[in-house]
């Protein structure tokens, strides 16, 4: 079917697909999600050029991660050419979407990009890449940490943040753990996210590991600084995540971080996120 979205039309199909099995979520309900999400997504993913990791056979099907644009896409979809060192790919550019619009969002929702990922810098007009504006700390607990001992790291992290006169603030991941950011307080972000992870370790070895091996992570919670290294993206504020159920990347408040005594306490569906937002509203950032 054709839908005129803004000042944009574009052909929507096969949206009684279920792209959730276990929760009976469809394509049309990823599109309406995405739809009513976008006030306060849209923000979070202008000038980022966005890594787009695809489901078009739903959660339990192949996926795949997504840089370049697709070929066949509208003509008003906007594009970013980069340069990509690194890639693994061996590509030496990629022409990467930028979502700056409703009508790209539900384009890419009906090509099944379920996740959104993006870098913590931003491009400006002629495709200059700026230093960071956001600091991230990805939190990742090893079994059986769960997201609860994310909480208690994620208000470590707030206060050695604090004591920098730095403030910051709080997402579930919509997977295992959760993600603490703040606006960038140095130029190098990886360096400074490193000092605090190691600090953290450090002080707290029987909770915190700042190494990337996973042997050492049972138990804990990795810190994984690495996430402001600029080849690297996260999972963008408001992004469905690809598990059992349609769960969201979530802002929370540091109250809701506190109390977070069992898992459940964090995890947020689609429904549940756009009720959130309606009630609440935007919460990251604040």
């Amino acid at each position: 079917m054709s839908v005129r979205v803004e000042d944009r039309v574009l052909k929507l199909t096969n949206l009684d697909k279920v792209l959730y099995p276990e929760f009976g979520f469809t394509k049309g309900e990823v599109i309406d999600y995405y739809t009513r999400i976008a006030p306060v997504l849209l923000p979070h993913l202008k000038d980022r050029p966005v890594t787009l990791k695809r489901y078009p056979n739903g959660v339990d099907g192949k996926w795949f991660f997504e840089k370049n644009a697709p070929e066949h896409r509208p003509e008003w979809v906007r594009t970013m050419r980069l340069e990509s060192p690194g890639s693994s790919k061996g590509n030496e550019f990629v022409n990467y979407v930028m979502v700056d619009e409703l009508a790209t969002l539900v384009w890419l929702a009906n090509l099944a990009a379920l996740e959104l990922h993006v870098p913590q810098w931003t491009v400006g007009p002629r495709g200059g890449k700026r230093d960071p504006d956001l600091l991230v700390f990805d939190l990742d607990p090893g079994a059986p940490a769960t997201i609860v001992e994310c909480s208690v790291v994620a208000q470590e992290i707030r206060t050695v943040l604090d004591d920098d006169g730095v403030d910051s603030w709080a997402k579930t991941s919509g997977n295992k753990g959760m993600q603490v950011y703040a606006y960038a307080p140095a130029k190098d972000t990886s360096e400074y996210a490193k000092v605090v992870a190691q600090r953290l370790a450090k002080e707290h070895p029987k909770l915190v590991v700042a190494t990337m091996a996973k042997a050492a992570r049972t138990g804990k919670v990795f810190i994984d600084w690495s996430q402001n290294n600029p080849a690297k993206t996260t999972v963008a504020p408001y992004s469905l995540r690809a598990r059992e159920r349609p769960t969201v990347s979530t802002p929370v408040t540091w109250d809701e971080v506190e109390d977070c005594e069992v898992p459940e306490d964090l995890v947020f569906t689609a429904d549940e996120v756009l009720e959130r937002v309606g009630s609440v509203g935007e919460l990251f950032g604040s």
